[in-house]
């Protein structure tokens, strides 16, 4: 599996964008969005660069979301999937997860035909966490992991996300 998080250096990011809990690198072009990961919330804010870039889209939704979760946004976006086809098969799910709930990886894996840590691994490696939702699957017994992690900054941001949508 290829891990997509921490890949960047600060100056190649497209975009450091504010939210409410953290920054958030991005990377996209005119191909689409492409990566999105979360960094430290004293982070320096970069503009994006392009004017008319699927950054800017980005940064748009990303204002009304954090105003408004309810406001479906996001499918405007032209994204990039870079992934297994499995991991792909999983982000794809993701979507389908209506805002405000959640699902837990074994019903993940059952849907899919898989297993629970197969799917958790490929909800880590999502190269668009908040566009793509893996915040929304839990583990049967809590929270779970989030970002291939279990730290209290990552998991605070599924927290975030999840009582955001619920509002």
């Amino acid at each position: 599996m290829i891990k997509m998080r921490k890949i960047c250096k600060a100056e190649e990011w497209d975009a450091v964008l504010a939210a409410p809990f953290a920054r958030l690198g991005v990377l996209g072009d005119e191909s689409g969005l492409r990566h999105i990961e979360f960094l430290p919330r004293e982070g320096e804010l970069w503009s994006p660069r392009l004017n008319d870039s699927v950054v800017l889209r980005l940064e748009q939704a990303l204002q009304h979301y954090w105003q408004n979760p309810h406001t479906p946004l996001f499918t405007e976006l032209s994204c990039i999937f870079e992934g297994t086809p499995f991991q792909r098969r999983v982000w794809e799910a993701l979507l389908d997860i209506p805002l405000g709930e959640t699902l837990t990886y074994g019903a993940l894996a059952r849907r899919l035909g898989s297993a629970p840590r197969a799917v958790g691994q490929a909800c880590g490696a999502n190269p668009l966490p908040i566009v793509i939702p893996c915040h929304r699957v839990v583990s049967s017994q809590g929270m779970g992991g989030f970002m291939g992690g279990r730290n209290n900054a990552e998991l605070g941001y599924k927290r975030w996300l999840l009582t955001h949508e619920t509002q």
